[in-house]
């Protein structure tokens, strides 16, 4: 086994996400521990990033989720300091953020994603409802794990959803609502082999995927094989890898696709640092292409070799 000598695993933070951070970063620091890996918690809340230097650490596992650990911020100050990391660099963790301009740069390329717009408080909702029909989604632009996220029904719940969106972001979309089934499509990848893992199909209860029925709710179905044509779940990850890639993602993350009526996908979104807690789905993808959590986790940290440029 490679000597990654004194690792740190990030977890916490200051985001809305960091409650989810703590018990992806518990997971993690559990998993590399098991694994003979000199590891230690460090909780960039309680003690600035400069400490790393301080006690000697020599790698960073990043299991920050949110602002101010998978927007850039922590990747900047990491390379500012000389220090490996997991996952993607400085300006791909930034774009990934950032939905709105994650879609500008997935049309351009031509990955199929909602129709979209920019929200202001001056947007009229019956405007956006006869542009991108209803139901539609409402989205804090820089928030993860459904926070922010409203499903707009009927022109009278705009303004509540805008509400709450803007009240945590100053960016907020409006997103046309794809009817159908939701899948995840996984990548571990270091910049040579492909990396795409069996997609992972979710039933929600209701349809509705949400913070609840993310990481405490027992009553979502996963479902990985996912049950989708072999053709159709090949196509999901050729298209899922070229996305990640476009990017300029690196190492690991997942995307969240939905399949309409004629089982066309539409990607949503790209998570830099998804979760690692009990309830997530990389785990699960890896799981089910013969990678146990803990063998998931090293090869995680073994990407931390790979040179950053993204």
């Amino acid at each position: 086994m490679t000597d990654f000598g004194k690792v740190a695993v990030l977890m916490g933070g200051r985001s809305t996400e960091r409650d989810i951070s703590l018990k992806s970063g518990d997971r993690v620091l559990a998993a590399l521990k098991r694994k003979g890996v000199d590891a230690h918690a460090f909780d960039p809340r309680d003690q600035g990033i400069d400490h790393l230097i301080a006690q000697r650490f020599q790698r960073v596992f990043i299991a920050l989720h949110g602002r101010f650990g998978e927007d850039g911020t922590v990747q900047g100050a990491l390379e500012y300091l000389g220090i490996p990391y997991t996952g993607s660099g400085v300006m791909a963790s930034a774009l990934a953020m950032d939905k709105w301009r994650t879609k500008l740069v997935w049309r351009a390329a031509g990955i199929p994603t909602p129709a979209y717009e920019l929200l202001t408080a001056d947007s009229k909702a019956a405007d956006v409802a006869a542009r991108l029909g209803l139901p539609l989604m409402v989205k804090a632009a820089h928030e993860g794990s459904s926070i922010g996220i409203t499903k707009v029904e009927t022109v009278e719940q705009y303004a509540a959803a805008y509400a709450l969106a803007a009240k945590l972001d100053d960016t907020v979309i409006a997103e046309q609502f794809i009817a159908g089934r939701e899948v995840t499509a996984a990548i571990l990848y270091d910049g040579v082999d492909d990396g795409a893992l069996p997609l992972v199909r979710i039933e929600a209860p209701r349809g509705n995927y949400d913070y609840h029925n993310k990481y405490f709710g027992n009553e979502t179905r996963y479902h990985c094989p996912s049950g989708l044509p072999d053709d159709l779940e090949k196509q999901i990850q050729q298209q899922a890898l070229a996305a990640f890639r476009l990017i300029g993602c690196q190492g690991w993350g997942r995307l969240d696709v939905m399949l309409d009526a004629e089982n066309r996908p539409w990607f949503l979104e790209v998570n830099t640092i998804p979760g690692m807690t009990d309830h997530s789905l990389v785990p699960l993808a890896a799981r089910a292409n013969g990678l146990p959590f803990d063998d998931l986790v090293l090869r995680i940290l073994e990407t931390t070799q790979v040179k950053h440029v993204g």
